[in-house]
């Protein structure tokens, strides 16, 4: 029998979204900045902390031996590049103890480490999970068409709001509100923040699609393959909360430009999956690693291109919508 984990992973390599709202944002360039390249700030804040580069490694995958060798690149990726790891949902290593597919400090003592754990766990796994692994925060997710397309899913979601609530109100740790690539939507974000929820990880449509992957694994609803709001669609609809909650963007992010377009929409902060999960598995791990050190250099050309020495400055950009957003969307009116 096979892994569902494994299946997840072997999915989500093969998936290619027909559609990616990135490619419908244009950002206005800047002929005359006042800005040196060498003074471009990259660090940002959120979740009660700062980081030194607006993007990191977001939750993949646990509980299997793929998953551990996965999770194995992934840490030293990051513990090198100096980028906060999320970890897959921690739910597999409470059901088994034995479990060592997940990173931990104890092995990678500089990792920026944060946890997942869905919102069906009670809040008494949830403390579970945070004392295990000691993360920077705990991410939450909510994915509930893929529970409802999974055929051992969940059926049971009267309690999520319920956990939700405790787990923000007990535990020692700040709480980051997760969808898992179908778009946060707007009632959503409000009903948790009144419950306490400072930050959320919107994961839009256009990466991984747990639709498509469950429907792959045997389901046949492959007309909800592509369920959901995209990344951009999901940001713009959340633009002017961006003062009051701290928005995180996920969701096929390909490159540093499709970085930079989320940092303007509001983003904190940037979430990359499938994209980084492909080149740990194509390339050696010290090619990925120096990928991912250009990044850091292709954010500071981006943002000199636009004239904003921080990633807060980002947010004044202004930008044109093409194609299926043009019709919602048009150009922003200067400041």
């Amino acid at each position: 029998m096979s892994n569902r984990k494994d299946d997840h992973i072997r999915h989500a390599l093969a998936y290619q979204s027909p559609y990616n709202s990135f490619d419908e944002l244009e950002l206005i360039h800047c002929s005359l900045p006042d800005v040196d390249l060498a003074d471009i700030d990259l660090t940002t804040q959120f979740a009660g902390r700062n980081w030194e580069v607006p993007f990191y490694i977001n939750a993949m995958t646990g509980g299997s031996e793929r998953a551990k060798a996965i999770n194995l690149k992934l840490a030293e990726l990051a513990e090198r590049c100096g980028l906060l790891l999320v970890t897959g949902s921690y739910s597999a290593a409470l059901k088994n103890p034995s479990d060592d597919s997940f990173p931990t400090k104890s092995i990678h003592p500089a990792l920026l480490l944060a946890t997942n754990i869905g919102i069906d766990k009670p809040y008494a796994l949830a403390h579970q999970a945070v004392e295990a692994v000691e993360p920077l925060f705990l991410q939450v997710h909510v994915n509930l068409m893929q529970e409802l397309l999974m055929p051992e899913g969940e059926r049971a979601f009267a309690q999520w709001p319920s956990n939700l609530a405790a787990v923000v109100q007990k535990l020692p740790v700040p709480v980051v509100l997760k969808e898992v690539g179908f778009g946060m939507d707007r009632q959503t974000v409000l009903r948790a923040r009144d419950m306490g929820v400072k930050t959320f990880d919107i994961s839009g449509r256009g990466g991984t699609s747990f639709a498509y992957i469950e429907n792959q694994r045997g389901g046949h609803r492959a007309y909800l393959d592509d369920w959901g709001q995209s990344t951009v669609q999901t940001l713009l609809n959340l633009q002017d909360l961006t003062d009051e909650v701290e928005i995180l963007a996920s969701g096929g992010v390909r490159h540093p430009l499709d970085m930079v377009k989320c940092l303007v929409l509001g983003a904190k902060a940037v979430g990359l999956s499938r994209t980084v999960l492909e080149l740990i598995e194509t390339q050696p791990l010290e090619e990925v690693i120096a990928i991912v050190e250009g990044w850091k250099d292709d954010l500071r050309l981006i943002m000199c291109a636009l004239n904003c020495p921080t990633v807060a400055d980002l947010k004044t950009v202004d930008y044109i919508c093409h194609g299926r957003l043009k019709n919602t969307y048009q150009k922003r009116e200067k400041r």
